[in-house]
């Protein structure tokens, strides 16, 4: 499995939730709505989710093992770094 393409979608500088990614797989496919956030030992992503009737999330697509978590997380957080950069080294100054 190969991550062909990482858009970040949404970029916010204040709150827990940091941004919206939308990866696609081998160029087949897209995954949306993989929340990037802040949390109390730095930045993770969560997956998307919906909420059941008894008021709990659940995941609707997730990795099945710790590698691919590990694989997506380290694709995902390198690519919102970037933009970060990006975007800082094109504000005014």
């Amino acid at each position: 499995m190969k991550i062909t393409d990482v858009r970040i979608r949404q970029i916010a500088s204040s709150g827990k939730m940091k941004a919206v990614v939308s990866i696609t797989v081998d160029g087949d496919f897209v995954v949306h709505d993989i929340k990037v956030i802040e949390g109390e030992k730095g930045l993770f992503i969560a997956m998307p989710s919906k909420k059941t009737a008894d008021g709990e999330y659940r995941d609707i697509a997730h990795p099945i093992n710790q590698e691919t978590r590990a694989m997506l997380e380290d694709v995902i957080l390198k690519k919102y770094r970037e933009s970060l950069e990006a975007d800082s080294e094109a504000a005014p100054q």
